[in-house]
């Protein structure tokens, strides 16, 4: 017995403090396991540790309970929390008790956040006041009669059910392993004598109002805001006006408990398939496979489906008419999931583990053709996305290249334009509405094959320079980027020079009609290259700006599960936009003066160098600038709209390649690690605390106050 208490509690601090205390004597060999999260560098905890630690004692710092629990992690609101809450969540650190919180004990607090069982572990350290890594009676009582769950309904701690895991004379201690069957079979034993309190008769039913009251106080973590007011409505669907059976009290709160276990079993019915619809004979089918699921749960969840999806509903003698033709989907199944949106450490780690094995597989197992599938793919959309931002556009566009063709020199009638708004004015008064658009059927067969090769190449490139832990360093991004504007100058280039002669022909009154085949000819096939060089100053650089400034916004606008919203996206990519299009202005002014045919009288250019030369040399370092409003108003909707677009589109004809989906198109951020804490002190394990602490909620529904006073705090 010695021997087994010792080697117990070599296993709580193994859990603290992840030490090789013991090794097995035979070991199976070792597979590989992706890492879930990784534990900080013992350097970069102790600067984080110092940085908080507000006591000194002998020379050492340490950390008072303020410190961990106020400060750094910000578990409670400084000015309202609830002492006792606060004294037991940082008493679950302190393992000496003695009130400070020194370097060792928060380290071993990180590795225990680190552990695949945290949720576990942290509730028994709660419960283990002793910190001597056993738990008694009185320290369960005294833990569960702080929570809100035992001050709505109180608990018997008389009953055969404590007897039976503490002992007749409620003297046995509890050790963690038995800890964790203990803490899951608790709520079970709550609602059976919260329904026995209800049950005055002694004939196994309560009211309908009890049966609300219970589930309201005892299993209100279980319950999303559609169910919580729809309880009611159900069991009057059930024919339950007045009394509720023991049986179908059951049913409802092991429903509740197993939503997660009804999405197995509709993904295995539907093989997957999120958007199939599915009967509920086809779900109880499946359902055989699993024990845990009865025909009256399904009938409950199938009730509660029906509600979420009807406006109105009928009853017939008192009883919900529920279609025998109703269908459930996935997504029925995750408004009614209380874990929905919640990040407990489980899903986050597993979701990581997913996350790094796709990435791992994605480098190594990838076939060449699925590759070139994906990049199909992406093209297809960057070619739709590439016209529609175009088209929203275009006008804009017109303005800005006349603007920019626009000669500052002494001749007689040469400065047909005052400004932005002038031109924009005297293409509508001079060439109609349809003016705005002139040279947008070029422009659509030359954006759409332009804006796919850009938004493949640089999806492609930043797959191709991802790091092995999933991140892309800035340089990496920019190279990406990069290489998506130089890429689209050699398919481009003729388009832009076609589109540039269509669009300032208008400019010339009594000129005959000028048409893309007759530039086209005019040109030669060389001549369609003509400031190509031009193009690439200033496409390069565009898209080594915008699509990391893209990249950015997009973390920085997401909400706080990583997920961007359409509005959000279309912040980013205008935002990106601006500097992106501002500061390759100058080699744009040179592009267009280069690609449009100059007139009699007007200065020609040899080449790059000799345009930039005698710009600045007859109109001066302004002319440079000409167009930028125009071109960022342009460029910036542009771009926003496209990208906007192309996001959308991937979210909506969504095909899985085995790559990486689009960060922020999902509820959870394609890094989940920056989901864990935006605060940058919180690392290693510490990213997981918050997480942690809300799961002992979610999971095993300790609500401790957080905001009631009790008893006086120590500080």
């Amino acid at each position: 017995m010695a021997g087994e208490g010792a080697r117990t509690k070599l296993d709580i601090v193994s859990k603290i403090w992840p030490i090789s205390i013991m090794k097995a004597k035979c070991e199976s060999p070792k597979k590989h396991v992706v890492e879930l999260i990784k534990r900080s560098e013992t350097d970069d905890l102790r600067a984080v540790f110092e940085k908080y630690a507000t006591q000194t004692v002998d020379g050492e710092k340490y950390m008072s309970y303020s410190d961990l629990i106020l400060k750094y992690l910000q578990l409670l609101d400084v000015e309202k929390y609830d002492p006792y809450t606060f004294n037991v969540f940082a008493s679950c650190v302190d393992t000496s008790r003695d009130g400070l919180i020194s370097f060792s004990e928060f380290q071993g607090f990180e590795a225990l956040l680190c552990a695949p069982d945290a949720m576990y572990a942290l509730a028994f350290q709660i419960f283990d006041r002793n910190g001597n890594g056993y738990i008694t009676c009185d320290e369960f009582q005294d833990i569960l009669k702080h929570t809100t769950l035992y001050q709505s309904i109180p608990f018997n701690f008389e009953s055969e059910f404590i007897r039976l895991h503490f002992g007749k004379d409620k003297s046995r201690k509890v050790s963690y392993s038995e800890f964790t069957q203990l803490i899951h079979d608790f709520h079970e034993e709550h609602a059976w004598q919260a329904f026995r309190g209800r049950d005055k008769n002694n004939n196994g039913y309560i009211s309908a109002k009890d049966f609300e009251e219970i589930l309201l106080s005892l299993k209100s973590y279980l319950l999303t805001p559609f169910v919580r007011e729809n309880i009611v409505t159900v069991i009057v669907g059930e024919g339950h006006q007045r009394q509720i059976s023991y049986a179908y009290y059951t049913a409802f709160i092991s429903l509740l408990n197993n939503i997660e276990l009804c999405k197995r079993i509709y993904l295995s019915a539907t093989r997957k398939d999120t958007s199939k619809p599915l009967a509920k004979e086809e779900f109880l089918y499946q359902a055989q496979e699993f024990s845990q699921i009865t025909p009256l749960e399904v009938d409950i969840l199938y009730q509660l489906v029906y509600l979420q999806n009807q406006q109105r509903v009928f009853y017939k003698h008192m009883k919900l008419v529920v279609p025998d033709n109703i269908m459930m989907t996935f997504a029925d199944l995750d408004k009614l999931s209380p874990m929905e949106g919640r990040e407990t450490p489980f899903k986050i780690q597993m979701q990581i583990a997913e996350q790094k094995l796709r990435l791992e597989q994605g480098h190594t197992e990838r076939t060449f053709l699925l590759q070139v599938a994906e990049s199909g793919y992406r093209f297809a959309l960057g070619a739709l996305a590439g016209a529609t931002g175009a088209t929203a556009v275009y006008p804009i566009d017109l303005v800005k290249t006349r603007l920019q063709n626009q000669r500052s020199t002494s001749f007689v009638g040469e400065l047909m334009y005052k400004n932005s708004i002038d031109c924009f004015k005297k293409v509508i008064r001079h060439e109609g509405v349809l003016g705005l658009y002139r040279g947008l059927a070029p422009q659509l067969v030359g954006v759409a094959p332009e804006k796919a090769i850009k938004l493949t190449m640089n999806d492609l490139m930043r797959d191709k320079l991802l790091q092995k832990d999933g991140t892309l360093p800035l340089w990496a991004e920019m190279v990406a980027g990069g290489t998506a504007g130089a890429s689209q100058v050699v398919f481009t280039n003729p388009l832009e020079i076609v589109k540039i002669r269509l669009q300032v022909a208008g400019e010339i009154v009594g000129k005959a009609r000028v048409s893309a085949f007759s530039v086209m000819k005019e040109l030669g096939f060389f001549g369609l290259y003509k400031g190509s060089k031009a193009c690439f100053l200033r496409d390069i650089p565009f898209s080594a700006i915008y699509f990391p400034a893209y990249a950015h916004n997009k973390k920085y606008f997401a909400d706080e599960n990583g997920y961007n919203s359409p509005g959000s996206l279309l912040i980013s990519a205008t935002i990106a936009g601006m500097p992106a299009a501002f500061f390759p202005t100058p080699a744009d002014v040179i592009k267009t003066r280069l690609q449009v045919a100059a007139r009699k009288g007007q200065t020609t250019y040899k080449g790059v160098i000799d345009c930039a030369k005698k710009i600045y040399a007859e109109e001066g370092m302004g002319a440079f600038w000409k167009g930028a409003p125009a071109r960022v108003l342009r460029s910036s909707p542009q771009f926003g709209v496209t990208l906007l677009t192309y996001e959308l589109l991937q979210r909506l004809f969504y095909v899985d390649f085995g790559g990486n989906r689009p960060e922020g198109s999902e509820a959870k951020s394609v890094h989940l690690e920056e989901v864990l804490s935006r605060n940058p002190d919180h690392i290693g394990g510490y990213r997981m605390a918050i997480a942690t602490f809300d799961g002992i909620e979610s999971k095993f529904g300790l609500m401790l106050p957080k905001f009631r006073p009790s008893t006086p705090a120590k500080q």
